[in-house]
Formats: structure tokens, sequence, C-alpha cells
């Protein structure tokens, strides 16, 4: 289940309008289009493989958080899409479906060649942003994904994948999840397996960005001592504020600082608000049965069960709980950009991943806008709003390419 709670269709519909930039100073709007801004968390491959969904979709209906019109508005420059598999209902072929899902991407690049590109590196992006086209990324959620072969890691690389969170809330044969890591049925490691750290090496080599989101803490640790490069943390929040297994904790905050990464902040409710993340949890046993109910209805009569099954019920789960405000999410970028350092706070939202569970006012990409304006009137400065953007990202993006060069050069 995609961050163990789905949430709300509480989009109300919305598409981009001329309401997505109400109360948007002309600053905070110059300040986002001045930003590459980078995005390293949206789970859409889903809808684009299980609902045939098309990024250039105008339907002012439509509830999800991407679009090419919805990117636009919010002047959003690259978004790396996840791939990501799920453990239970693809048993057997992880390495297909994520094939299938890198394919799925790719399909929407070739629709759309005059608004969207694909991307591979620093340059790419930066040459998308000059053309005014989305550029669009890949990074794989899951090291079960790669079924334990290096080789198949490579060949990921090869195919686009710039990186890798290594594991999702199931632990793997080589690196433990914060997701069971309380589970005495599942077999942990104490962190990563000597294999894992050779995976983490080999993805230094090749330029595929670690990251760290869902592990363990332990494994968080070991990943720090063993990588070359600086890491990233794709979609994950701060444990001071929201007590999450999946969030970071402060000295966590410091280690990725002193690593050289960037933690990519999530907007997801549950990761970025205490009274939510209680009143999910308070739930959980009745919407888990209810989603348990659904899809075993639909598997009765024949049907299959996709990840839009389980996500329809759950959203209705999740409309029961108010949305926080903004400043929640707000919260969280401040409380990394003063612990961690204004170069290592980024954005990592996690969209069509959480469907509406997203704080108020950010619907869509259209609304990235807003956290400039909120950043403005906290009195953040433009230079560091555009750190925050995407700026920082690039230049972690950037230090893992020139690692990789150099222990591709001493081989």
């Amino acid at each position: 289940m995609k961050n163990l709670l789905f949430a709300s269709a509480i989009a109300l519909g919305c598409i981009v309008s001329a309401s997505a930039q109400d109360n948007i100073s002309k600053k905070a709007l110059d300040i986002q289009q001045s930003a590459i801004v980078v995005d390293t968390h949206a789970d859409t491959p889903q809808r684009f493989l299980d609902e045939n969904y098309d990024i250039g979709s105008t339907d002012p209906k439509d509830p999800g958080h991407i679009s090419l019109d919805k990117a636009k508005a919010g002047n959003l420059g690259a978004e790396f899409f996840s791939i990501w598999v799920e453990p239970e209902t693809n048993q057997g072929h992880f390495a297909r479906h994520t094939l299938d899902l890198i394919d799925s991407v790719y399909e929407q690049a070739a629709r759309h060649p005059d608004r969207m590109m694909m991307a591979f590196s620093v340059a790419d992006i930066e040459r998308a942003h000059r053309e005014h086209k989305l550029a669009a990324l890949l990074g794989i959620e899951g090291g079960h994904s790669i079924e334990n072969d290096i080789h198949l890691l490579r060949d990921f690389y090869r195919l686009g994948v710039r990186y890798m969170t290594l594991s999702w809330s199931n632990t793997n044969e080589w690196a433990d999840s914060s997701g069971d890591i309380n589970d005495s049925k599942i077999e942990h490691h104490n962190g990563l397996t000597d294999n894992g750290k050779q995976i983490v090496t080999e993805m230094n080599r090749l330029g595929m960005l670690v990251d760290i989101s869902h592990v363990a803490d332990k494994t968080f640790y070991d990943v720090i001592a063993v990588s070359k490069a600086p890491v990233i943390a794709s979609h994950s929040s701060a444990r001071a504020l929201t007590n999450h297994p999946r969030n970071m904790t402060d000295d966590m905050l410091r280690a990725v600082a002193k690593n050289g990464g960037v933690v990519q902040v999530n907007f997801y409710n549950a990761f970025i608000d205490e009274n939510y993340r209680k009143a999910a949890e308070a739930q959980s046993k009745e919407r888990d049965a209810a989603v348990k109910s659904y899809t075993e209805q639909l598997k009765a009569s024949g049907k299959t069960v996709t990840y839009l099954d389980a996500d329809r019920i759950e959203r209705e789960w999740a409309a029961k709980i108010p949305r926080p405000p903004l400043s929640s999410l707000i919260d969280h970028i401040d409380h990394v950009a003063k612990v961690a350092g204004i170069d290592h706070v980024g954005l990592g939202s996690d969209f069509d991943g959480v469907s509406g569970a997203t704080p108020q006012g950010i619907d869509s990409a259209a609304d990235l806008p807003k956290i400039t304006q909120a950043l403005l009137d906290r009195g953040y400065s433009a230079d560091d709003i555009r750190k925050i953007l995407g700026g920082n990202l690039l230049r972690v993006f950037s230090e893992a390419e020139r690692v990789s060069r150099g222990m591709q050069a001493s081989k």
C-alpha cells in the first residue's frame, strides 16, 4: 500500500486556473519563474500504466497532481517519476513490472515531444528548462526491483534511472526498511548487508543517486558510512515535528548535511502533521479491513487487482480527516533548513502517490508558487528559495556525476 496510508482525493476537481495563483505576489512569481524547480518524487507512472492516463490531459475533473498544464502553471521544470513496484501483487516479476513503468514514462515523452523530454543529467535538465519543456527523470522506489542482480541495476541505469530508493516499505534481501523494522516475522539484516554495501558503491560508480527515504535508521547510517557521493532523501520529512518512522531525526538531518546530500521534504499529510498522523493511525484497522474486503471481491469476480483499486477505498477513508494547513509543510522545510542547513533541503512532493492528502492549498503542481510565497513570508531570501526549489538537488546531482567520473577513470 503506497505510503502505507493512501489519501483523499479532495482535489475538488481542480485544474489549472487563475485561482491557483491567488494571493501570490509578483516577487514570489518572479522567483518561481527564475528557478529550475525540481520535484524528486511523483507516482504518476501508476496512472500512466493502470489508467492509461495522458499527462497532456486537460480534463477539469481529473483529481491528479501532475499534468503538463499543471506543471507549467507551477513552473515545475523537472520531475523524477517514481518507478514503484508493489511487492505483493508483483511477486516473481519485479523487474518486468519495473520495465513496464519505465516504458510508460518514455511513451508520455514521445507523445508530447514539444512539451516534455526525457532527461538523464543535470545538463539535460538545464536544456529542458531553456526549451520550456518538462524534464522527465526516473527514480526506482524500492531495491527489490533489481531482484538482487547488480547487472539489472546497471541495465536500469542505462535505461535512464537516476536514483534508487534502497528499500520501499518492505525489507529486501540486502537493506532493512523502516516500514517493517518492528515486524518479528521479517528477516532483518541490521542495516545493509555486504551485498547492499556493494550495491551502494556501484550506484556511486554509475552516477545513480542513492536514496535513503524508506530505509530503517541503521540502514541510513550504513549508507552514510559507505557512500562516496552525496545521498538524497527523495521524499522524507522531519521526525522532530511528526513522529513517523518514514521521517528523519535531527541527527540524520545533520548526517545528510555532513555527507553533502539533500533532504527533499514530503508533502504527505501524515508525514507533516502530527494530528493528521494520529487520526490516520486511529482509523487504520477499519480502513485496512475495508480495502481487503473490496480487493477480495474483485479477485472473486475474476478481476485483476491494481494499485488504483485499493486507492479508491483509501481515498474515501482519508477524506474523513481534515487537511492540515500549508504551514505544516512549511514548518518541515523550515526545520530541515535550520537543522541541516539551507544547502540541504528541497521538495519531494509524493504527488499522485498521496492523492489529495496534501495540505490545504496544495492540490496539484500548479500550486507550487504558494510554497515560494510562504517561504518569502517567513523571511527567506530569493537565492535561498531558489536553492530549496531545485538548486540544492541540482548541486547534489552534479556532485554524484563528478564522483562517478572519478571512480570510472580510476579503473
